[in-house]
């Protein structure tokens, strides 16, 4: 996917960008690469490929949900970014907290917000089991979002804590994503969500399909969980 592609088929889904948000994406891509010689942040570094695997890929999330108010999103295990940052340059008015484990990662992020003069962005080094247990996280925010973290089983356990009552749980996934709802169902319950809506697409070009879960949170997260690190990983709720 080149920039004409990229800038178009947004458009052709109602998402303008103006000439400074496309100099933000090659200077995301930029730094990413450049970064990546030193860590490991991505397997992807060819241009075409980083706007349509993890640029666009990211964006089409807002395909499905209303990004245009300033809501406070917070993007679990986010690695390099991958989808809040992308979304955040499109809709420059939301609030984006990121949450990951390797510290190197938040520097990366750090570094990146700089050089992309982004606002109202805030980076925590932590593990998602503590972080939802961390009174000024839990239950606070808008939207909790995750992009190839985790099943569904355990990724629920990961996010649903963060998500407000009425706010919404996204999660992004690939075509194994029938499957994991059905055996994520049950956390989904636990955890004081409801699935509102499944979307499913193809990625342009490569035409690989993308599933996108919206799910609702109506009624709070039992305090038990999160549980400790590890264990919804070991032992999913299921």
């Amino acid at each position: 996917m080149n920039v004409d592609q990229f800038q178009s088929m947004l458009a052709e889904k109602g998402i303008t960008l103006s000439p400074s948000q496309l100099e933000q994406y090659n200077q995301y891509y930029e730094t990413l690469v450049e970064w990546n010689e030193k860590m490991n942040l991505t397997a992807i570094t060819e241009r075409e490929a980083v706007y349509l695997k993890h640029f666009f890929d990211s964006i089409s999330a807002a395909f499905y949900f209303d990004f245009t108010e300033p809501l406070n999103i917070c993007d679990v295990g986010a690695g390099a970014g991958f989808p809040s940052i992308p979304i955040k340059i499109a809709f420059p008015n939301i609030n984006i907290t990121i949450v990951d484990s390797l510290n190197k990662r938040i520097h990366f992020l750090e570094h990146l917000a700089k050089e992309l003069k982004l606002e109202n962005v805030r980076f925590i080094h932590d593990r998602a089991e503590t972080f939802g247990k961390n009174p000024q996280h839990r239950e606070q925010y808008d939207v909790v979002m995750a992009r190839a973290v985790a099943r569904m089983s355990v990724l629920t356990e990961l996010c649903l804590p963060l998500v407000k009552i009425g706010g919404t749980f996204i999660a992004m996934k690939a075509q194994s994503a029938d499957e994991e709802l059905q055996a994520g169902k049950k956390a989904i319950t636990v955890m004081g969500g409801k699935v509102e809506q499944t979307h499913s697409f193809l990625l342009p070009i490569e035409e690989s399909e993308r599933k996108i879960l919206l799910v609702k949170k109506v009624k709070s997260t039992p305090k038990q969980y999160p549980r400790k690190p590890g264990t919804p990983n070991k032992t999913p709720v299921e």
